[in-house]
Formats: structure tokens, sequence, C-alpha cells
């Protein structure tokens, strides 16, 4: 209790440097987006004069316009390259909110919950499998009366998080998909439609029959789409919930590197979902605006203070308690 008091005392300390009415831009990932929606309005709510503007554009987008300095930060679920960082015009640091799942999800009128397999769902999206009836996809879900028809793939058209989680799983599991398609935010697909942002994967496999694609677990729930279970690593079929994304980055937690790039894709353990990740913030190292990375800074705080307690409510997994502790230590050495 003393500690939550002393917060908010420095919370409200804070808040009399906040100077007029201030504005911040973010851009970036789909897959984090509504729970960024409800944490930005909370917390401009209890912070008067201050406003955090968030656009949905995708991963990529979200990592173009904070390094070049458009946005006065980035959002991602999947981490910059080297490559990316180095090349940056402003230098980012990753911070990781909350976990999320990616799910295979399909029109299959009369069709329940399915399973599905890494190298089989790698196979459609190379065209080796193309029919629903296929026999490998009736191997492993006996007693379905799959339909003899073709399966409609459907995939990311835009830089995205959600993309290069799914990619990572399928590389994982296909050597084949690896060395074709490769994981990435951005990557050459062989067969398919694409679509932009998870809503729109979400809006075209809801209204095509027979379709197939993937989507963030909150996306799955708010459209009532049906959404298949995976196979892990330890041989379960094993469905996405907030405890089974938990489940994934217990191992992870522990050796979380410094700058909190990692993935948790095909993680080990009987529970783990496979195709989990954090998705992460990206946080100018030195804000141009001396005030708005005051802003920032205490918005993160905030965030581990309050905000984790409301990922289940949407369906994300909170930071494991060892990473929001690490978390809280990092935010310090942002300028």
């Amino acid at each position: 209790m003393k500690i939550k008091v002393l917060s908010a005392i420095v919370g409200a300390a804070l808040l009399t440097g906040f100077a007029g009415a201030q504005q911040l831009n973010g851009a970036g990932a789909t897959f984090p987006n509504p729970i960024y929606s409800k944490w930005f309005s909370e917390y401009s709510a209890s912070h008067p004069g201050v406003t955090i503007n968030y656009q949905s554009v995708g991963s990529g987008a979200g990592i173009r316009q904070a390094g070049d300095g458009i946005v006065d930060f980035g959002a991602t679920d999947g981490p910059m390259t080297d490559e990316q960082m180095n090349s940056a015009k402003v230098k980012l640091f990753h911070i990781p909110t909350v976990m999320g799942a990616v799910v295979p999800t399909y029109n299959l009128p009369g069709i329940g919950e399915l399973k599905f397999s890494g190298d089989i769902i790698a196979d459609i999206y190379l065209g080796k499998i193309t029919n629903w009836k296929d026999g490998r996809i009736a191997a492993i879900n006996p007693g379905v009366n799959l339909p003899d028809h073709q399966i409609l793939p459907v995939y990311r058209s835009d830089g995205s998080g959600t993309t290069y989680i799914w990619t990572d799983f399928l590389s994982k599991s296909s050597t084949d998909f690896q060395s074709r398609i490769g994981k990435a935010t951005s990557v050459r697909w062989t067969v398919g439609i694409g679509q932009k942002g998870n809503e729109g994967i979400a809006g075209m496999v809801r209204n095509s029959p027979y379709s197939f694609g993937y989507v963030e677990l909150i996306y799955a729930l708010q459209n009532k789409m049906n959404f298949g279970t995976v196979k892990n690593p330890a041989g379960k079929f094993v469905k996405a919930s907030p405890e089974t994304v938990s489940a994934a980055a217990a191992g992870a937690a522990k050796s979380m590197p410094n700058d909190f790039r990692v993935s948790i894709t095909n993680a080990p353990g009987a529970d783990s979902y496979p195709v989990s990740s954090f998705t992460w913030l990206l946080i100018p190292t030195k804000s141009a605006d001396p005030k708005k990375g005051e802003i920032l800074r205490d918005f993160l705080k905030w965030m581990i203070e309050h905000g984790e307690s409301e990922a289940v409510g949407l369906s994300y997994a909170p930071l494991p308690t060892s990473v929001a502790m690490k978390v809280s230590g990092a935010i310090n050495y942002l300028k």
C-alpha cells in the first residue's frame, strides 16, 4: 500500500511538470491495438492535458515512422533487426508491454474447432496443400467431415508483426518454408490473397467460405471466428489463451536479454501455445522533446503498475513478474 501511495504522489508531482496541453503521436502494430486504445484512453483521462494518439498501421510502418522521428513512439510485434536499429535516425529501445497469440482461423460452414500442425500450415502457404479434404489435415482431425473444396489462404499485405510471429513459427516448423519464404514483417507469399491489418484478414476470412488465415487472438474472439488448436513441440494440440501464452513465456522470462528482443514461438512445455509472442513499444532512448520524453516514461510506469492487470480481460497475457521488474529498471534509463 505504501508503494502505491508513493507512486501516486510521484505521479502527481510529475503531472505538475507537464505544462500545457501535450499530444503524443504513436503508430505501429495492429496486434496490441485493442489494449493500447484502452490504456491510452485511461491514461489521458487520469492525466489532464495529455493526449496519446495511436494509429494502428502495422509493425512495419511503426518501425519506419518511429525510426525516422515522424512519430513520438512506435509499436511492433516483430523485434527490429540489427540492421534496422543501426540505420534508424532515432535510436529506439524495445519495451515489452503484453504477450499475445496468433491463431489459425478459417471459414468452414458447419465445422467447429480443428487441429493444425506447423508443417501443415506451412504447406498450405507454400501451395502444397490446396484442398480441405487433404489426407494430412484429415489424419489429425479424425471424424470431421472436411469439405472437398479448395483452400483460400489469406495473408497480411502490409508490413506486419503478426506476420513476423506467424512466419517465425512456420520457419521453425518447416525448412522448406524457411528457405522459400522465411521470417519477416513482410514476405513474398507464393499463394493466396493479401489483406491489410488484423482487421482486414478477419473480415476477409469471416466473409469468405473455405478461407484460411491468421489473426491475433482477440480479433478472432471479437469477430466470433473459428480458430484452431496448434501442435506444440511436446506433441500436444494447444488452444490459445492468456494461460497457454504465459506458459510459452515462462522459459524466455528467465533469460530475457537486456534489449528485450526475444522469440517465444515453439517454446518448450506441454502447456505452451506455440505461436505466442511479446509485443513491444519502440521508445526513443532520448526524446527530441524532453516534456514528451517525461510523459512517455510516466506512461510506461503507469502501464507496469496499472495497465498489466487489464491484459487478461482483453485476451492478452500480462508480462511475467520478472520481466515487469526488469522493464521498470530499464525505464529509468530513457531520457
